[in-house]
C-alpha cells in the first residue's frame, strides 16, 4: 500500500465518518505493525492448560476454557476477569463458543466428558446438556445466519446438529464419518464458512480435508423421509448416508502416497484445525504430523500426482482437444523444443523479462543457494514470483532450492515448481530434468524413468552428462531390484487412496469422493504439530493477509500468505502453543497453550525495547522443528529435555543438509 493511498484514505475518513469502518479494516494488520508485535499482557485465573479461546463478534470479550473445567471472561484491554464459572463438566474443555445474537449472553462447551454444556454466562447457570456424543468433543462450530443452532465434532466420528428451539432439546447426526472410514475415524474439527453458512468443512484423522453442502443434507434426508412414508417397501437398497455433490474433499497432494513412510515413522496425520479465510473463498488447516495448507475453493486444482499417467505418450488427438489441466498435459510428453537454437532463444527471453530490481532479488536468491541457506533462497524466489509469476526461471531455481532442503512436502512442491516452469517455458532444460528427479523421490518410479527418457529425446547433448546417468542407474535400481510386492502395487494403483488408517473396508462412493480431492494452493512450514491435537492455525487481519499458528517448541509463527514467507517467530508458551484467535477488528492476537495463562499480543511502541519473546534465528527454529516432525518419539522426549539430535533423515551431523549424491551439472546450480 503506498504512502499516496493510505493519505488518501485518511482524509476520507475524516470527512465522512461512515468510510471510518472500511479504513479500520483495511488498516489493521500491516506489515509495520506485525514486525512490531509483541507481549502486552498475561490473563492470570486458570489453573490448567488454556485450550480454547473466543473473541466476541464485537472484539471487546474474550471467552477461554481450560483444563481446569472452568470458563472465563475477559475484559482484554483492561487486562481483567469479567466472569468465572464452572461449566459443569467433568473433564477438559476443549472449545468455547459465544451463540451468535444472544447479545454475548449464551455460551456453548465442548469437553473430553464427551458433553456439550450451554450456559447462560450472566447468571452463571447451564441452561443445557446434551449427552449425545460417545467421545470426546473437540471442537463447537456456529453460525450467524442460524442463531439458534450450533454443531459438534467428536472423536466418536460424528457431526452433530443442534437446535435450541426444538422441544425435544436432543441433537441429529448431520455426518457420520464411520459410514465412510470405518469405526475407528476421530473427527477432530469443523467450521462454518463465513460468508456462506450453509457450507461445513470437517477436519479428522487421515490427511483428507471434508466440505458439505449442509442444505443438501437436509434436502436429501427429508425427501428420503417423505418417500419413504408414501409407500410400502417390500425391499429397500441402502440409503446413501450423504447425496451425490454434497461433499468435497482436499488433500495435500502428496500425502496419500506418502502416509506409509509416516506410519512406518509413527507419524499421525490429522487435521488438527480447519478455518475459512474472512471472505469464505479459502480454507486453511493445520495438518497435525504435517504443515499448514491453504485451499483455494473457487479456482480449485487437482494434485499434480493425478496428472501423472502410466504411459508417456501423448496423441496428437489429445492435444488439438485440449485434454490438460492446469497449463500441463495429462501425459507426461511435455511440449517441449526440438532444437538447441528453439530452447537457447526461450531460456534467454525468459531471463531477460526480469525488471532490476527481481533481477536483484533472483540475484540474492542465489548467493543465498550458494551459501546452502536453502530457506532463505526458497523465500526469495518466492518473493520474486509473487511480483513476476510469469518468469520460469524462478520456478525452476525455487524448485532446486526445495530439493536441496529435503523438508516434508518440499519435493512435491519443487515438483509443481517444475511443471509450472515448462508451461511457462517449455524448453526449460533444468526444470526438465529436476521433474525426472522429483517423480523418484515421490516414488513413482515408472514416471520418473519415462520423463527421464523423455528429456534425454529433447537434450540428446545431455543424455550422457553425469548427472543423468546416475539417476537412471537410481531409477532402475528401485524399479528392478526386487519384485514389487502387492502392497507397492495397492500403493501405486490407480486408486492411491485405499488405506490411510485402520479399517476394514472403505465404501466406493467414499473412494470416488477421495480420488476427486483437490489440491492445495499453498503450503507454510517451519513450524511442528505432533504432539497435541488442538492445535490452530488462523487467518490474521481482515483481508487474511498473513497466517498464524502454534508450535511445539513454544512458539508461534507468522507467514505471508501469498509469498508464503515466514515473517516472524515469536515465543508463546513455555512449552506448546496451541490456541491463536485474532482480534476481528484490531492488530490484537490471543494465545494460550500448556501454560495456565492467556497472552495478548499487539503491536509495541517503536521505543519499546522489550524483545525477549522474539525468536531472531528464524531459519534455526525451523530447522529445529523440521527435525522434531521426523524424530521417533524418543528422540521427541529428549528433544524437549534439550537434548541435540543429530543424524536424522536428510540432515547432516552438524546440522547442514546432506549433499545429493546423484546430482551433476544439469541441477546443481540455479539459473
Amino acid at each position: 500500500m503506498t504512502a499516496g493511498n493510505i493519505t488518501r484514505d485518511i482524509l476520507h475518513r475524516q470527512i465522512r465518518d461512515r468510510n471510518a469502518p472500511g479504513f479500520q479494516r483495511a488498516y489493521h494488520v500491516t506489515e509495520p505493525f506485525i514486525k512490531r508485535l509483541g507481549l502486552e499482557a498475561e490473563l492470570q485465573g486458570h489453573t490448567g492448560c488454556v485450550n480454547c479461546l473466543e473473541w466476541n463478534e464485537q472484539g471487546d470479550l474474550l471467552a477461554s476454557g481450560s483444563d481446569d473445567q472452568h470458563a472465563i471472561i475477559w475484559d482484554p484491554f483492561k487486562h481483567k476477569k469479567l466472569t468465572t464459572m464452572h461449566t459443569g463438566h467433568a473433564a477438559n474443555i476443549f472449545s468455547v463458543k459465544f451463540l451468535p445474537h444472544s447479545g454475548d449472553r449464551i455460551l456453548v462447551t465442548g469437553a473430553a466428558d464427551t458433553k456439550v454444556h450451554v450456559h447462560d454466562v450472566s447468571v452463571k447457570e447451564t441452561i443445557h446438556m446434551f449427552s449425545d456424543h460417545t467421545n470426546r468433543v473437540k471442537r463447537i462450530a456456529t453460525a450467524p445466519m442460524w442463531p439458534n443452532t450450533f454443531w459438534s465434532a467428536a472423536e466418536d466420528g460424528t457431526i452433530r446438529q443442534y437446535d435450541l428451539r426444538e422441544s425435544s432439546k436432543r441433537s441429529e447426526v448431520l455426518i457420520d464419518l464411520t459410514e465412510f472410514c470405518g469405526q475407528l475415524v476421530e473427527a477432530k474439527c469443523l467450521a462454518v464458512n463465513p460468508r456462506d453458512n450453509n457450507y461445513l468443512a470437517v477436519g479428522a484423522n487421515g490427511p483428507f480435508v471434508r466440505l458439505y453442502d449442509i442444505r443438501m443434507i437436509h434436502n436429501y434426508r427429508k425427501s428420503a423421509l417423505q418417500g419413504t412414508s408414501a409407500a410400502v417397501h417390500t425391499f429397500c437398497e441402502r440409503q446413501k448416508p450423504i447425496p451425490d455433490g454434497a461433499g468435497q474433499y482436499y488433500v495435500a497432494g502428496h500425502l496419500p502416497v506418502k502416509l506409509p513412510d509416516y506410519n512406518n515413522r509413527l507419524r499421525i496425520l490429522v487435521a488438527t484445525y480447519v478455518t475459512f479465510s474472512p471472505d469464505g473463498t479459502e480454507l486453511l488447516v493445520n495438518m497435525g504430523g504435517e504443515q499448514v495448507y491453504l485451499f483455494d475453493l473457487t479456482f480449485k486444482q487437482r494434485p499434480y500426482t493425478f496428472l501423472l499417467p502410466k504411459k508417456c505418450q501423448t496423441s496428437s488427438a489429445d492435444i488439438q482437444n485440449g485434454k490438460t489441466t492446469n497449463g500441463v498435459s495429462n501425459r507426461l510428453h511435455l511440449p517441449l523444443p526440438t532444437t538447441h537454437i528453439d530452447f537457447a532463444e526461450r531460456f534467454c527471453s525468459s531471463s531477460a523479462d526480469l525488471p532490476p530490481h527481481l533481477e536483484k532479488i533472483k540475484q540474492q536468491a542465489n548467493d543465498a543457494f550458494a551459501r546452502q541457506q536453502w530457506t532463505q533462497a526458497i523465500q526469495l524466489y518466492s518473493l520474486g514470483i509473487h511480483q513476476a509469476s510469469w518468469n520460469a526461471m524462478l520456478y525452476g531455481n525455487r524448485a532446486a532450492a526445495y530439493m536441496k532442503r529435503k523438508w516434508d512436502g518440499d519435493h512435491y512442491d519443487a515438483l509443481r515448481d517444475c511443471l509450472k516452469a515448462l508451461t511457462l517455458n517449455p524448453g526449460h532444460l533444468k526444470a526438465h530434468f529436476r521433474l525426472a528427479r522429483c517423480l523418484f523421490e515421490l516414488k513413482y518410479l515408472a514416471e520418473a524413468l519415462e520423463c527421464l527418457d523423455d528429456f534425454k529425446g529433447k537434450f540428446p547433448e545431455q543424455a550422457n552428462s553425469s548427472a543423468c546417468n546416475a539417476l537412471d542407474k537410481d531409477i532402475k535400481a528401485a524399479l528392478y531390484s526386487k519384485p514389487e510386492s502387492a502392497e507397492d502395487k495397492k500403493a501405486n494403483s490407480s486408486v492411491r487412496f485405499h488405506s490411510f488408517s485402520r479399517k476394514e473396508s472403505i465404501p466406493e462412493d467414499e473412494l470416488v469422493l477421495r480420488e476427486r480431492s483437490f489440491d492445495y494452493k499453498h503450503r507454510y512450514c517451519g513450524h511442528c504439530n505432533t504432539t497435541t491435537d488442538i492445535k490452530e492455525a488462523n487467518f490474521f487481519g481482515s483481508k487474511g493477509q498473513y497466517i498464524v499458528s502454534g508450535s511445539d517448541d513454544g512458539s508461534f509463527f507468522i507467514w505471508e500468505k501469498e509469498t508464503t514467507n515466514l515473517v516472524r517467530i515469536l515465543q508463546g508458551d513455555e512449552s506448546i502453543v496451541n490456541c491463536l484467535q485474532p482480534h476481528p477488528s484490531y492488530c490484537f492476537l490471543a494465545t494460550s497453550g500448556i501454560d495456565p495463562v492467556v497472552r495478548l499480543w499487539n503491536p509495541r511502541p517503536e521505543t519499546d525495547s522489550e524483545n525477549g519473546r522474539v525468536v531472531e534465528d528464524m531459519d534455526s527454529a525451523a530447522q529445529a522443528n523440521q527435525r522434531r516432525m521426523n524424530a521417533d518419539p524418543l528422540e521427541v522426549m529428549l528433544l524437549n529435555m534439550g537434548y541435540r539430535i543429530t543424524g536424522l533423515r536428510g540432515v547432516g551431523p552438524d546440522g547442514s543438509d546432506e549433499e545429493d549424491s546423484s546430482e551433476g551439472q544439469v541441477q546443481c546450480r540455479p539459473s
